[in-house]
């Protein structure tokens, strides 16, 4: 048992990576028993944890000087005990020395930190250098399970759309062919998912096509070819519990992938510019799909022209049906 009346955890996002870091923020909350904890994220994260026993999320919007200035200033007036920053970026580190919480938690040595663990690799999962984080203040390192728990009003919600869809009967697959408009270079290639989807029909299953608006375009294209498009159709906790409706799912490295994982799904998650070891979905390390070059990963948003995409256009849909056949999934 931990002392402190007040706790704050500060995981601002992206939304995958606050997946990854829920089990964290439930072994804080069970070691604070007796203390009100609050967990500090952006908008489109607090739906995934809100309602959680123990826990008070507070939503911060990311971009603004006055939004900034507001966070700040509710940080000073808050009075917090304990800080937990999960996030570890220039603006999360500000906002922790802004707190003056006499005890202040960070995953390396800083300025804002009073206590941070010893250095660890940098090829770590962040699951990994979070439970690292974890274990030096003491506390219980996490499972790789995500804390999140499916509302009943969002299963209602999912069973009414598959019905409306007369898919209640089907053996679902959910595809994922976008990715965030800032990583291109993560997107294996639509023609590719559209020959993935036609054989999967052929054999008796019922493709989705999920996303947000970002992937509208894609989306549509390749339902011309197959399976049913559901772009912005779905919060993010409908989205998990129509995972728990479904077979699978095949996805590039996003934030799908990350929550599909958490409900419970197998999914298959296509990796090249960004580095597997470090950001897989928890408990899906044995289902990624990749292709080693030389120049993987390279962390580049878009892939130079000279090398072709390489990494990701080398794995065919032939490939992928042949390892979901192998793994007794088709």
């Amino acid at each position: 048992m931990q002392s402190g009346n007040r706790i704050l955890v500060i995981k601002l996002g992206a939304l995958g990576d606050v997946v990854l870091a829920s089990t964290h923020i439930r072994r804080i909350v069970e070691a604070y028993p007796d203390a009100r904890v609050t967990l500090l994220t952006s908008p489109g994260c607090s739906a995934l944890l809100q309602g959680q026993p123990g826990l008070e999320v507070v939503a911060f919007r990311r971009h603004g000087v006055a939004e900034m200035w507001r966070v700040l200033s509710w940080l000073r007036r808050s009075r917090f005990d304990v800080v937990f920053d999960l996030q570890g970026s220039r603006r999360s580190r500000l906002m922790t020395r802004v707190s003056a919480a006499r005890r202040r938690i960070g995953e390396k040595p800083c300025f804002a930190y009073t206590h941070s663990p010893p250095p660890g690799s940098d090829k770590q999962h962040a699951f990994d250098r979070l439970n690292t984080l974890l274990v030096s203040q003491g506390i219980e390192a996490a499972t790789p399970k995500a804390w999140l728990s499916v509302p009943e009003h969002a299963v209602t919600q999912m069973e009414a759309w598959l019905d409306e869809h007369a898919l209640a009967a089907s053996q679902l697959v959910l595809l994922h062919a976008g990715s965030s408009r800032r990583w291109p270079s993560k997107r294996w290639e639509a023609a590719c998912y559209a020959e993935l989807a036609a054989e999967l029909e052929h054999r008796g299953y019922q493709v989705i096509w999920i996303g947000a608006a970002v992937d509208a375009a894609v989306n549509r294209q390749l339902a011309t070819r197959a399976g049913i498009d559901a772009t912005g159709e779905f919060s993010l906790v409908q989205l998990a519990a129509l995972g728990g409706h479904a077979s699978f799912a095949v996805v590039n490295d996003s934030a799908p992938m990350h929550v599909l994982a958490a409900a419970g799904l197998p999914v298959y998650a296509f990796f090249g510019p960004t580095d597997w070891q470090r950001s897989h979905a928890l408990g899906q390390e044995q289902q990624v799909l990749r292709h080693a070059v030389d120049c993987s990963p390279c962390h580049l948003p878009v892939c130079p022209p000279e090398r072709g995409h390489a990494c990701l256009r080398s794995i065919t849909p032939a490939m992928v049906i042949e390892r979901l056949e192998r793994d007794g999934l088709i």
